[in-house]
């Protein structure tokens, strides 16, 4: 590994563990995801608890609360803590606009989020992030396993030379590259939004990379093959580097809470024909800021 990889991690991995009064915090790994206990998210948090998963969250970019008893009303109460609620595109008549069902069974042939992705970055101001809560998980006991990436890891351990050559540089979000080919109802207005390559995390100020598989078509003022040749490079880095990543096993009644705005994610379908089941409510955000 390069010098400035290994100076990287070191400032990473190398930080002094923070000491929390009214919650418990594990670290899944040294770069990314931690797992929060001693806390109840169906009764009504106090400010300490939300200042100490505020922190948490802002150094663990995804936080993991397991064996949870939510209603509806709980997830959105929970979520509300840290921002307007995000509307589901696309909501089906009759059901909450701000709860989208995430459920696969031995019917489904795609499944949502199979492959690295941020949430929603064809949008003008991609969200937040999101809370997943499962309650049911496949019935052979594992699988459907979700994967977190750091994108603020994944741009450090890029050379200098390539920090330079990114650092100002935008891409377009197509929201049909989601679509995979298939055509989105007429009364979906498909979004279509340029956002720098390397953008600041808008409450830490961290520099981070921010294009993604699902939804950045090319880089602007590169060439189509200059651009398809960077961006896939780009995209291997953070789909072939297991140092930027941790893996959150679903158990059920587990509360997911990741940082779209830093991290990706990848659901992992190997769990055919099982069946899981869950529900989430994601976070308004704003637009990624050089």
């Amino acid at each position: 590994m390069e010098q400035y990889a290994l100076d990287a991690m070191e400032r990473i991995t190398t930080r002094p563990p923070a000491v929390y009064e009214t919650i418990t915090v594990d670290p899944l790994t040294p770069a990314t995801g931690a797992e929060v206990s001693g806390i109840d998210l169906s009764e009504k948090l106090t400010d300490i608890q939300l200042t100490e998963l505020k922190r948490a969250f802002h150094t663990h970019h995804v936080l993991v609360f397991r064996d949870q008893t939510l209603t509806g009303e709980d997830h959105k109460r929970f979520a509300g803590h840290f921002g307007e609620l995000h509307p589901v595109a696309l909501a089906p008549e009759g059901s909450d606009p701000h709860i989208l069902e995430i459920s696969a069974t031995k019917e489904s042939r795609a499944v949502a989020g199979d492959g690295w992705h941020a949430d929603g970055t064809a949008d003008p101001e991609p969200s937040l992030g999101s809370m997943l809560y499962l309650t049911r998980t496949p019935d052979i006991g594992s699988g459907g396993d979700t994967h977190f990436a750091n994108m603020h890891l994944a741009y450090e351990l890029l050379s200098p030379a390539m920090k330079t050559f990114l650092d100002g540089m935008t891409a377009v979000h197509d929201g049909l590259l989601a679509w995979g080919g298939v055509t989105p109802p007429p009364e979906y207005d498909v979004p279509k939004n340029e956002h720098p390559v390397v953008v600041r995390h808008p409450e830490t100020g961290r520099r981070l990379l921010y294009v993604n598989g699902a939804y950045t078509s090319h880089l602007t003022g590169l060439t189509p093959h200059e651009s398809r040749a960077v961006l896939d490079m780009l995209l291997a880095h953070i789909a072939r580097t297991p140092l930027l990543t941790c893996r959150v096993r679903f158990t059920p009644n587990t509360l997911v809470f990741w940082d779209n705005r830093c991290l990706q994610h990848h659901a992992t379908w190997d769990y055919y024909p099982h069946t899981r089941y869950g529900q989430r409510v994601a976070i308004k955000g704003g637009r990624p800021r050089a």
